[in-house]
């Protein structure tokens, strides 16, 4: 009887194992974590968990107990450290080794840092024992420094100044998520934050953090001081991937995977979520998404792929991602940040869409803020390959008064 063996139980994993079990696989699971106790849910970390309107049952993604009725061995608080394909042999922290016949690896990512990120006060934001931390310094009154303005750093901020708290976003390009954006619609959510109420510091980076006392002094490349009482660092991720620096995988920035995400030459090896680096049509090089529905549309694909070997699928996503900032519910459809873009709809309303795409050219992707109906059709065209200006004159047309009630009722 097969053995598959996990190893990761954040969404990826957890998913990956319960969606195994729907597909009709019987044999053996082994699920491998190396923290003690996994399986809740990471997008609520950086929103309602951080300011605590959400308690651990309501960020779980499953429990001991339903794992255990899918017939899941769990391996806790121990982490992989080897991997021998060939041996088909993973070795554990405590120099057990399991034996598999099919290997998941979606150990994810961790919080990128800085030399300063274990000074006292300065804080990142990956895991439920970081929110913990974090949670402490939201006391009204208290001053925050967020050093970076991408999604973790700007929800994070978001949180901490519906808290009291006051805040002051550090970024050394000139807006926020202009990577993912581009600079000028960054500038939108930029406008946004001011009227939030945070500080902004674009065009500057961290230079120094120390600790005077009780406070936390940053010290910027214009040679600024801030004086704070906490500081976040939210510059980015960096995939895990050491403990399989001798197992031979071809690993670029992540575990690079065929279509199918089997690893690229080894069959029986499967790299999902943060951590897989997967070929596509779509693109022309390996791509990597850090996306909560990237993560468990793969896991259905490798748990169909596993089931059922001789009806191989290749994951062909159109990306999704959302992220919750004060009242604004933006989700980001397909490739966003060209410089071709058309605004539909009026930021100064907290509804509006960003079409990506020279307008003869394809929709590549948008930006939608509080807006579902548009949604619905920027997924579709952009999935369709359809051409930017027939979504652009779509969505003008649910701003005519005949569709403006049908979309405010989406949008409660």
């Amino acid at each position: 009887m097969s053995h598959v063996v996990v190893v990761g139980a954040s969404v990826a994993g957890v998913k990956l194992v319960q969606n195994l079990r729907s597909e009709g696989f019987t044999g053996a699971i082994t699920l491998v974590d190396q923290e003690s106790h996994p399986l809740y849910d990471r997008p609520p970390l950086s929103k309602k968990y951080l300011s605590g309107a959400a308690s651990d049952p309501e960020i779980a993604l499953t429990t001991a107990e339903a794992l255990e009725g899918l017939r899941v061995e769990t391996r806790f608080g121990v982490a992989a450290t080897e991997l021998d394909p060939a041996g088909k042999t993973l070795t554990l922290a405590d120099g057990s080794e399991l034996t598999y016949d099919i290997l998941v690896i979606a150990t994810g990512a961790r919080a990128r840092r800085t030399p300063w990120a274990s000074t006292p006060g300065v804080h990142v934001l990956r895991t439920r024992a970081d929110a913990d931390e974090l949670r402490k310094e939201l006391v009204p009154g208290r001053h925050l420094a967020v050093v970076g303005a991408g999604f973790i750093g700007a929800e994070a901020a978001a949180t901490a100044l519906a808290a009291g708290v006051k805040v002051t976003i550090i970024e050394p390009i000139g807006a926020p998520m202009g990577r993912a954006m581009n600079m000028e619609v960054g500038g939108i959510f930029a406008e946004k934050y001011r009227r939030e109420g945070a500080e902004l510091r674009f065009g500057v980076s961290v230079e120094n953090v120390e600790r005077t006392g009780d406070r936390v002094q940053v010290t910027l490349t214009d040679g600024a001081t801030l004086d704070v009482d906490a500081a976040l660092l939210g510059i980015g991720a960096v995939v895990n991937t050491e403990w399989l620096e001798s197992s031979g995988l071809a690993l670029d920035n992540g575990v690079v995977c065929e279509g199918t995400l089997a690893a690229v030459g080894v069959s029986h090896v499967y790299a999902i979520g943060d951590v897989a680096r997967f070929m596509n049509r779509r693109h022309p090089d390996p791509i990597r998404l850090e996306h909560w529905t990237s993560a468990t549309d793969q896991a259905l694909i490798v748990a169909h792929n596993i089931a059922h070997p001789d009806d191989l699928r290749s994951y062909d996503p159109t990306e999704y991602v959302w992220s919750d900032q004060y009242d604004w519910k933006i989700q980001i459809v397909g490739h966003t940040g060209s410089d071709h873009w058309t605004m539909v709809g009026d930021p100064a309303q907290d509804r509006f869409a960003v079409v990506y795409g020279e307008s003869q050219g394809q929709a590549e992707g948008a930006v939608i803020v509080n807006w579902p109906r548009a949604l619905v059709d920027a997924r579709r065209s952009v999935a369709s390959r359809a051409k930017a200006d027939e979504l652009i004159h779509r969505l003008r047309a649910l701003l005519e008064p005949s569709s403006t009630a049908p979309a405010k009722a989406a949008a409660r």
